[in-house]
């Protein structure tokens, strides 16, 4: 929010303040602090049964469709785009939409007109939302954004850009988690047997996962208040730092051999996939509960999963801000 703040897109800059990643202290505190609650881990525990039925419902989808099946469309993607659905009262029938416009926010070719126009779209399409869970009222995270809008916590706007912002961030960033630790999987064959093991060893092997991929590369944007030197460099006051969270997540001072995938390291849950400090991703415990379920489950039900296409063929998101694969085509 400094003037001159750097940044790693187009039109990231303009955003509203419910889009409170990209605000400092206290609008960002009193944002947050509105769906804190939502995503504690007691509260996302009481999903896993939930996600566990969905999980199972659509790979017995995924098994009854002829291969090669496009993992992307047909699980990766639909599986966390339900459960934020559920969690926040969206209707799932707007997937489409919502999916594209997400798509658009996330591809760095995207000119700053078109980042703001989809991050509009969305936003319009929550607050018809919010005006909806007013009238009748469920039980989601929407209905208790209209009603803290109601107690004079937050603005309307405010309660469709914390929508939207969950929106985006709860299904794309995990969808692409998905697809990519399958990929990354496939051609680590020996240490899929550590998926089948005790939640303790699966939670472990699922944190390595997010070190070694690390789906969001550039983390938070900040700007020197004052000179200070970090690693033998110094930042004047006044710079821009945008930092590099695959990079930090491979760090060999905190990270032995962090270049090999490991699903038994012992210290992977030190890796800052979810960034750091304040601003850590609120939605942490709902991620790593569904890939807990979801990557063992995958791999129990096809144990003869594999690429039907060679590695190199297969398109990475070099363009994306969340970066994955555009599709990903297996057989079983």
């Amino acid at each position: 929010t400094h003037p001159g703040a750097p940044t790693d897109r187009a039109g990231q800059q303009q955003l509203s303040p419910g889009f409170f990643v990209n605000h400092d202290d206290p609008v960002h505190a009193v944002m947050r602090r509105t769906v804190t609650r939502e995503f504690m881990v007691k509260r996302v525990d009481a999903l896993r049964p939930a996600v566990a039925r969905l999980t199972g419902e659509l790979l017995d989808d995924f098994t009854r469709r002829e291969g090669p099946v496009d993992l992307v469309e047909h699980f990766s993607l639909p599986l966390p785009s339900v459960v934020i659905c559920e969690l926040l009262g969206v209707p799932y029938e707007d997937h489409a939409f919502f999916q594209g416009q997400t798509k658009q926010l996330a591809d760095r070719r995207a000119t700053a007109q078109e980042f703001q126009q989809a991050f509009a779209n969305l936003s319009e399409f929550l607050l018809g939302l919010v005006y909806t869970k007013r009238a009748a009222p469920g039980d989601d995270v929407v209905t208790r954004l209209a009603a803290q809008v109601d107690e004079g916590v937050i603005t309307d706007q405010d309660a469709a850009d914390i929508g939207a912002m969950l929106l985006i961030a709860g299904h794309e960033t995990t969808a692409n988690m998905i697809a990519l630790s399958t990929v990354t999987l496939l051609q680590h064959p020996d240490q899929i047997p550590r998926l089948f093991g005790g939640p303790d060893q699966v939670a472990q092997a699922v944190d390595e996962l997010l070190r070694y991929l690390a789906v969001v590369h550039v983390g938070l944007r900040r700007t020197a208040l004052e000179d200070v030197t970090v690693g033998g460099v110094t930042i004047r006051a006044g710079e821009g730092v945008i930092v590099s969270v695959n990079v930090a997540n491979r760090d060999p001072e905190f990270f032995t051999d962090p270049d090999d995938l490991d699903l038994a390291r012992g210290d992977a849950r030190k890796h800052l996939a979810f960034g750091y400090g304040i601003h850590q991703c609120i939605g942490q415990p709902l991620a790593r509960a569904e890939l807990q379920i979801v990557l063992p489950e995958l791999f129990r039900r096809l144990p003869g999963l594999k690429l039907a296409l060679p590695l190199e063929e297969i398109t990475f998101k070099q363009y994306a801000s969340v970066y994955g694969v555009d599709e990903l085509p297996v057989t079983w």
